[in-house]
């Protein structure tokens, strides 16, 4: 799986980085707006990011029907939340189920959560390494511990992973007086996103059974294509496999709390015992 990844690139610069439109600064005014909280600009860098955090992807869509896609940044919830989720008496999605950050490449086009967006609405989603834990045996009479790793590309360069995307609208949300009211038009979409997941093979298969889905920079536009079917052929391939290294890195991972650049760090060797 994939519960936590780094991404430090601010949004304007990976547009520019890939050729692509900057969509990220509308849907932070819409945010703030929203939640009048004004003047909280892009997202900073995050080397802790964890489930139900707004984090940039990577689209490809029309501006009028006829024209050519082009790529686009937009900001999305990591959590998929399909069209079709329940609204609550508040007007939010009903999220009692699992989060939906991981698809499963095997099934997400079988799938009722996955197979609608896996047609046309496919994303990527940039960062520059994720994190995973691997199990240690447990010594009599102690928990097992889990030791964090990091898995990045060897040049620091950003990772590109495959995901999927949804929009999800409140519909028939109660309101203060009891009575059902539908959906307006103004009301803001819900954007959200998963990532698309595959088995681990090679040195990351020693530290977890699972790893997010690479697309490669050759590949972007085809996996990207919402007038085209999904081509499994990706999701069945490792496209930047070669690029990744992994390091062990410190328990500070484990705490969401904590996040910084220290997280990303070779972690340091334990003090020897001094001998008396």
């Amino acid at each position: 799986m994939c519960g936590r990844f780094a991404v430090t690139t601010d949004p304007a610069l990976l547009a520019e980085k890939i050729q692509a439109l900057d969509e990220t600064a509308e849907s932070t005014a819409r945010r703030e707006k929203d939640s009048g909280d004004q003047g909280s600009g892009p997202p900073a860098a995050n080397y802790n990011v964890a489930p139900t955090t707004t984090i940039s992807t990577v689209v490809r869509r029309h501006s009028e029907p006829d024209d050519e896609a082009t790529r686009r940044v937009r900001s999305m919830r990591w959590g998929l939340i399909p069209p079709w989720v329940k609204t609550t008496a508040d007007g939010s999605p009903d999220t009692k189920g699992p989060l939906l950050i991981n698809a499963r490449a095997e099934t997400l086009t079988t799938s009722p959560a996955f197979r609608g967006s896996a047609k046309s609405k496919r994303c990527l989603i940039p960062m520059d390494g994720w994190y995973e834990w691997r199990p240690n045996p447990a010594a009599e009479g102690k928990k097992a511990t889990k030791t964090p790793f990091y898995m990045h590309a060897a040049d620091d360069d950003l990772l590109f992973m495959g995901g999927l995307w949804s929009t999800w609208r409140p519909r028939g949300a109660s309101g203060a007086t009891g009575e059902v009211t539908g959906a307006s038009r103004e009301d803001a979409p819900l954007v959200s996103c998963t990532i698309i997941t595959t088995e681990s093979v090679g040195p990351l298969a020693e530290i977890h059974d699972r790893m997010p889905l690479t697309i490669s920079a050759g590949d972007w536009d085809r996996w990207l294509d919402p007038d085209a079917p999904i081509d499994e052929g990706l999701l069945r391939g490792h496209g930047d496999l070669d690029r990744i290294v992994t390091r062990e890195v410190s328990t500070l991972v484990n705490s969401i709390r904590n996040n910084g650049p220290e997280l990303i760090e070779p972690a340091k060797p334990e003090p020897e015992g001094t001998l008396f």
